[in-house]
């Protein structure tokens, strides 16, 4: 028989843990694979354990967490959906987020009739006995909200289930729920320092999100480097947005802009801007020769993509656009830029604006993609065949610059 002071003394043990761990910094898995394995050292039966938490995410909306004895814990993402999914509806934890119930017990050795929980059938079909869920909210309690609002409880939905012949008794559940204002802070901690890596790096960018959540936030903080920079539009897309509805126009330049980003993080470069219906890369891979052969070998990789694009959107009766491309490489500026209350973490100095002027040539010499001298001299040896297209001077550059373009045989130009 467990006495008081021995449930007193397992909840101070597996606090003073989850406390530790969450000072420390565990990210969700560890902590919850950790807590885990720590009800099990305090002879909690545990045979499964399920957290399921909102997420600030832009492609999905929750994850999930499952742990199971002897197997481990794995992670999952929910992708967001306008309505809740039949599966979520039935289940006991969307119960308690609709605030149909405060938690769910069920001793599965004590009941032959179904559940009206479909899971809870199937975890009795690989011998649980009990299972237990309840949540963690994050906000201050107000009224109830549905399970298909559009402001979703922020907090963490979790469950445990055991195996063992009598399920869990008193003293497993008093030690749980004991521990678990201390979990579900913990958890908020991990979600949160999640949360900002994961916008850090969806809105200012792999690399320029790191430097930000690693200190660089003064104003006027800035390093300079050298970096090949990247600037890509869209061709005849201003016509098209005349033309076609805002839903068409946003799904376009989506599927356009996605295909760019992808080529760039995929030959080790960043996105620095979005810029109406194109963007600015920078490739700084390591010295400049590195990186123009980085920025170069990305070039092809871009023109067969848009092609593939170009034809899945043909196929379905969808306009297409074509692209140009102006690399330059140079001395940049990189770093925070603004006010003391709004700063852009981005890129200045006459490299980028080189690079725009080297832009605004397309038109005039014909040619989708152009490379500057500074490119096409760093780059070599490199596998394209660099052509020069003649020496030009470009406005508020005091020297003339050599532009070369990518050629490619007639059977392999890309077309629109």
């Amino acid at each position: 028989m467990t006495t008081p002071n021995a449930v007193t003394a397992k909840s101070t043990d597996l606090i003073e843990w989850i406390v530790t761990r969450g000072l420390e910094g565990a990210p969700k898995e560890e902590l919850l694979d950790g807590y885990c394995n720590k009800l099990l050292e305090l002879g909690v039966p545990l045979m499964r354990f399920h957290a399921a938490q909102s997420a600030l995410h832009p492609v999905y909306g929750g994850t999930g967490f499952s742990w199971y004895e002897g197997q481990g814990g794995e992670s999952e993402t929910f992708v967001y959906t306008e309505e809740p999914s039949d599966q979520w509806k039935r289940s006991p934890l969307y119960a308690i987020f609709t605030n149909e119930l405060d938690e769910v017990r069920e001793r599965l050795i004590d009941q032959n009739e179904v559940s009206r929980f479909p899971l809870l059938n199937d975890l009795r079909q690989i011998g649980a006995t009990d299972y237990y869920a309840t949540g963690v909210s994050f906000n201050v309690p107000t009224q109830s909200v549905t399970g298909d609002s559009k402001e979703a409880v922020d907090g963490v939905l979790m469950s445990w289930t055991s195996n063992a012949p009598e399920g869990f008794q008193d003293h497993d559940l008093a030690l749980i729920n004991t521990a678990l204002p201390h979990l579900g802070l913990a958890l908020k901690s991990a979600s949160s320092a999640r949360i900002s890596k994961d916008l850090m790096r969806v809105y200012l960018g792999r690399d320029a999100g790191r430097r930000v959540l690693s200190g660089e936030i003064r104003r006027g903080s800035l390093q300079q480097i050298d970096a090949v920079i990247w600037n890509f539009d869209l061709e005849g897309f201003t016509s098209l947005s005349e033309e076609l509805p805002g839903n068409e126009i946003i799904d376009m330049l989506n599927d356009y802009l996605a295909v760019a980003v992808g080529v760039v993080h995929d030959n080790r470069g960043n996105i620095l801007k979005f810029m109406g219906d194109g963007l600015m890369a920078m490739f700084d891979v390591g010295e400049i020769d590195e990186d123009a052969r980085a920025a170069l070998k990305a070039v092809p990789v871009l023109q067969e993509r848009i092609e593939a694009l170009n034809a899945r959107r043909k196929a379905d009766g969808l306009p297409v656009a074509s692209f140009t491309l102006a690399l330059h490489a140079g001395e940049i500026l990189y770093g925070n830029i603004g006010s003391e209350t709004r700063l852009d973490f981005t890129v200045i100095g006459p490299a980028v604006n080189q690079t725009a002027r080297i832009a605004g040539m397309h038109r005039s010499l014909g040619q989708r993609i152009l490379i500057s001298d500074n490119v096409a001299r760093a780059s070599q040896p490199c596998g394209q065949d660099l052509v020069s297209v003649g020496r030009y001077m470009l406005r508020g550059v005091t020297e003339p610059k050599e532009l070369f373009t990518v050629y490619q045989a007639a059977d392999t130009q890309p077309s629109v």
